[in-house]
């Protein structure tokens, strides 16, 4: 099933939030747009790559035009139902969007390097401990820190902030407690409303708003069982991708090690089973 969308209905879907498209990943796309038969397995791994264009597509195809009965996390499907010429549409839509200055293009190139890394680092994680939907672990790694960049551009002194809460994690201090203290929200909350906004299935939804709160969510018994294993993957995934380095400037990881504990028992793995883990994903070069 295809289902072609008008430039009124594409402008409809993208209204609200969205994160800006990363620019390289449009110059490559627009490669591929020009090609007289355009590879739509091709154009599904460029989006795949870019969590802004991922986000609108998907907010696309669980849109009302669709009437789905099941909410798509997966790109490939998305691609598959839009279509090429759709797609396209969309793309040239979002790129409009997501004009930038070059100083937030350099900005947000921090956030940019980490979510393709932790999304690739998530599917091979699921896959590697036998979670059914590693799609689903693939798009939270994409997603998880989408709040980053729209905090970014909403707040000049944002990055400092950031780096200051990744410094200051501990059992007792979480880091969006930190980012609360001096804007009044944070950029899980920021990212729970956008995956909201793109019609993200209701459980990878509360993952992003819960991805600095793992503790509280592996104590709790009644928490969805789906949401614990996939921030048990991605909380493992940031750990391997160094996220406390590349996004918070810290030499220590203070919250893997606040939740490291929690996360390999609730997965059922030993130490010496995360570090084989951790060292034959880098050696794929994810990391």
């Amino acid at each position: 099933m295809t289902v072609e969308l008008s430039d009124e209905q594409i402008r409809g879907v993208l209204q609200g939030i969205s994160v800006p498209p990363q620019p390289q990943i449009m110059v490559d796309l627009q490669m591929e747009q020009i090609a007289p038969d355009p590879d739509l397995r091709a154009i599904a791994r460029l989006i795949g790559q870019d969590p802004g264009l991922s986000g609108a597509l998907l907010k696309t195809v669980n849109s009302p035009w669709f009437g789905l009965a099941n909410r798509i996390a997966s790109i490939q499907q998305a691609v598959n139902l839009l279509g090429s010429r759709s797609v396209i549409n969309l793309i040239n839509a979002q790129s409009i969007r997501g004009e930038l200055t070059d100083a937030a293009i350099v900005t947000l190139n921090r956030f940019w390097d980490t979510a393709q890394d932790v999304a690739m680092a998530s599917l091979t994680l699921a896959k590697r401990i036998g979670y059914p939907a590693p799609d689903e672990a693939y798009t939270l790694g994409l997603f998880h820190n989408c709040g980053i960049a729209l905090m970014l551009m909403r707040f000049p002194g944002y990055m400092g902030v950031l780096e200051q809460a990744y410094a200051s994690v501990s059992h007792a201090v979480r880091l969006t407690d930190i980012e609360n203290r001096v804007f009044d929200t944070n950029h899980a909350v920021v990212g729970y409303f956008v995956a909201r906004s793109w019609k993200l299935p209701e459980h990878l939804c509360e993952a992003i708003a819960g991805h600095h709160n793992a503790l509280a969510l592996f104590d709790d018994e009644w928490s969805d069982p789906r949401i614990k294993t996939l921030l048990a993957i991605l909380k493992m995934a940031e750990h391997i991708c160094a996220c406390h380095r590349v996004l918070g400037a810290q030499p220590d990881d203070h919250e893997w090690t606040a939740v490291e504990r929690q996360v390999l028992e609730y997965v059922g793995l030993s130490g010496y089973d995360f570090d084989y883990l951790k060292g034959s994903i880098r050696e794929l070069g994810v990391g």
